[in-house]
């Protein structure tokens, strides 16, 4: 191994020691690691899976390390640990002994010869006592926690929201790992066409059965793809799609997105819209604006308009009753995406829930009068928390007259038994899109 090129194992543990000391991104400190190193073909998703599995399941690995610990352990030694513990339990195809071995090695190299006896002697107690049962632990709401690795603040909300067993359910389906999904450009080609030349690129894809003109990848990522770079498809979670489809628009209409980067939902739209009309798309930073134009360059769609622009002061830049749809994919706690970035889950506060509904009243509140009479003005966020949803929306609506509900009945027919008249709350254990929520308004005319 060439001095400064660092194993998998070894890169893992950097990714994991950043996320927590420094509140970073998984995903961005992810991609940063794979190019550093210059890890490469099937090395490139055991980063991944050890990176995310350890985040993912992080509380149910200090639950089995507890017993085995008897010291103050350094952060990346404790790091360490868990990352050779998921890999003991949860990956079947890497034998222990190969575990305990890379463990070892690195306890040497970051540490010394005693550290690295001492996570010798704990992985290998653990492995001959075996794990400690989560049975012990009588509380539901703890016991949740500990066995998929929430926060017991959060398990306890939403079990006061949403029942204990659907709580369970999304915890559950939470720690596992999404399948990559993309929308077809309809403008450029069909799901058959677009299949057929992933299909001969050596991926195994298949058409989504929620949502028309999309894909979901089995084996391949998607965004690494001709197809990709050609403009033919965009990288979109099934759940947010529907945002899309549910502003019901049509050719040549006027379509303000309000806080659009980095640009999926303003570039579904365009594309519903074939090209035509008009999608102003505002997001408060400039680079994030960068990133929307980019993506209608690459997918040949000349109908967008960009600006950094604060959506609190769109009054500034708009008249009034301006656009016949408007967009409010307001920012939120994202407790719907836990599966794409585990991280979030460790690093929200409940008190967190309460600010955000502040910013999307705001929003919501100047951005209406720019709505047309007889527009439709569509809120969305992708979180699962009925005070920050359904809360926002009886507020806005109380104190906007003007707004009345309106049916989602225009949505695909697979989520119409998840919609609840104007409001659809979709769970990740629906059809395994992310957890997101959708409600319509239209002004009175």
């Amino acid at each position: 191994m060439s001095k400064g090129k660092k194993t998998v194992r070894e890169a893992a543990l950097d990714v994991l020691e950043s996320v927590e000391k420094n509140q970073s991104y998984s995903n961005l400190l992810l991609n940063h690691a794979i190019e550093k190193h210059g890890i490469k073909g099937p090395d490139t998703g055991l980063l991944t899976e050890l990176t995310y599995g350890t985040i993912q399941r992080r509380m149910t690995l200090d639950f089995y390390l507890e017993p085995f610990i008897n010291k103050k352990l350094e952060s990346w030694v404790r790091q360490l640990l868990r990352l050779s513990l998921y890999q003991m339990i949860y990956l079947d195809k890497i034998p222990d002994r190969a575990v305990l071995f890379e463990a070892v090695e690195i306890g040497k190299r970051r540490g010394h010869k005693g550290i690295a006896s001492m996570v010798n002697g704990i992985l290998r107690s653990v492995q001959r006592k075996g794990i400690p049962s989560t049975d012990t632990i009588q509380d539901p709401v703890e016991r949740i926690s500990i066995e998929t690795s929430h926060p017991q603040w959060l398990v306890k909300r939403w079990v006061d929201q949403f029942g204990i067993e659907k709580t369970r359910e999304m915890c559950e389906t939470n720690i596992t790992a999404p399948l990559q999904t993309a929308r077809v450009n309809t403008l450029r080609t069909n799901a058959d066409e677009v299949i057929s030349a992933l299909t001969e690129e050596g991926l195994s894809v298949q058409k989504s059965s929620i949502v028309p003109d999309a894909i979901v990848s089995l084996k391949g990522n998607l965004a690494k793809t001709d197809a990709f770079r050609k403009g033919l498809l965009t990288i979109q979670d099934e759940s947010s799609m529907l945002v899309g489809h549910s502003l019901d628009v049509k050719e040549d209409l006027r379509v303000l997105d309000a806080c659009a980067a980095p640009g999926g939902k303003s570039t579904h739209i365009a594309e519903l819209m074939k090209g035509e009309g008009k999608v102003f798309s505002l997001d408060l930073h400039k680079h994030k604006i960068k990133l929307i134009s980019e993506n209608a360059a690459r997918l040949g769609l000349p109908n967008i308009e960009t600006k950094a622009q604060d959506s609190r002061q769109a009054g500034e830049i708009f008249e009034p009753e301006t656009f016949d749809r408007i967009l409010v994919d307001a920012p939120c706690s994202g407790l719907g995406v836990l599966r794409r970035k585990p991280d979030i889950k460790y690093s929200k506060q409940e008190s967190d829930l309460d600010s955000l509904q502040k910013i999307q009243l705001e929003i919501l509140k100047a951005v209406s009068p720019l709505l047309k009479k007889g527009g439709l003005l569509v809120y969305s966020t992708c979180t699962v928390d009925r005070i920050e949803n359904q809360g926002t929306v009886e507020r806005f609506l109380r104190g906007n007259p003007e707004l009345r509900p309106y049916p989602l009945s225009h949505l695909p027919e697979t989520v119409m038994p998840f919609i609840d008249g104007h409001m659809l709350q979709i769970f990740p254990q629906d059809f395994g899109g992310d957890g997101f929520f959708i409600s319509c308004f239209k002004k009175d005319s």
